[in-house]
């Protein structure tokens, strides 16, 4: 989606509070099974037949980890198997750095694996409460509700996505507005301070 492009055999950071609607997003985007990793202590659960009018649920393995390490274990494997284009792993709190460099390490050699094997690179997608804050990832995206336009409903819905942080790209701020047809729309607005 325009400026939204998030590097294949990296990790990248999604943070808050709409931050699982911008991980289904990129799911919509994305083909072949997904794994998305969560705590299983947390009381809400993800609801597969919610994401249906975006991406369809079967393609989503879900996995329930008893602790953060589990989870960023459970996503390394997975991106270092090469075998799942697409890999979502929520955290109560940012991993350190040397857990980012190991899941940034294994999205490299599962990239490795998958081009041996004819598949696509994966994608690794770190989803964080709050502003989020992990140190070394690629990239860090922000996705919070933004108010209607107009007074009257206009069937689309809105959200102010803010690039907080990428490599190789400034700060950056965008109105995305999902269309209920499923595409999407980029308006860039304001840069963040």
């Amino acid at each position: 989606m325009g400026d939204l492009a998030l590097r294949r055999a990296r990790l990248h950071e999604l943070c808050g509070p709409a931050r699982v609607m911008l991980a289904a997003l990129v799911m919509a985007k994305s083909r072949g099974p997904v794994v998305w990793i969560r705590p299983g202590w947390w009381p809400e659960r993800l609801n597969a037949a919610g994401l249906q009018p975006l991406a369809n649920p079967a393609r989503l393995l879900l996995v329930r980890a008893d602790r953060d390490e589990a989870a960023l274990w459970a996503a390394e494997e997975a991106l270092r198997s090469g075998a799942v284009p697409l890999v979502i792993a929520e955290t109560a709190a940012p991993p350190g750095l040397t857990p980012i460099r190991r899941l940034h390490l294994a999205a490299e050699a599962g990239a490795e694996t998958a081009r041996r094997d004819g598949g696509t690179a994966p994608l690794g997608l770190l989803l964080l409460p709050g502003q989020g804050g992990a140190p070394g990832v690629e990239s860090r995206w922000h996705l919070t509700p933004a108010p209607s336009r107009s007074l009257l409903w206009s069937g689309g819905e809105i959200w102010t996505l803010t690039r907080l942080r990428a490599r190789l790209a400034p700060p950056a701020r965008w109105h995305l507005t999902h269309e209920p047809q499923g595409t999407e729309r980029l308006e860039s607005i304001a840069a963040p301070d």
